[in-house]
């Protein structure tokens, strides 16, 4: 049987005091602001990702899983050459 202490305990969380990051620290005046001057809103724009479930050749799936993770962006990188080049046919 457990104790009941130790079930409190457990799930508790430490307190204590937290000092907001690069307050105090030298030299923090020093750093610089980025450059936004040349940056298009295209830079910054990222298309809606929508969830689904592609059956593909497990050799295809293979190429593109071997070179490790994100293998998934490296696919829709790919999609995404086919259809500007049809598009633009």
């Amino acid at each position: 049987m457990r104790n009941k202490k130790s079930t409190k305990r457990s799930g508790a969380r430490r307190k204590g005091k937290l000092r907001a990051a690069g307050r105090g620290v030298a030299g923090w005046s020093k750093l610089k602001r980025p450059d936004w001057g040349n940056t298009k809103i295209a830079d910054f724009y990222r298309p809606l990702k929508k969830p689904v479930t592609l059956r593909l050749d497990a050799d295809v799936l293979a190429w593109f899983k071997k070179d490790g993770r994100r293998y998934q962006t490296r696919i829709n990188a790919a999609l995404r050459k086919v259809m500007e080049r049809e598009m633009k046919a």
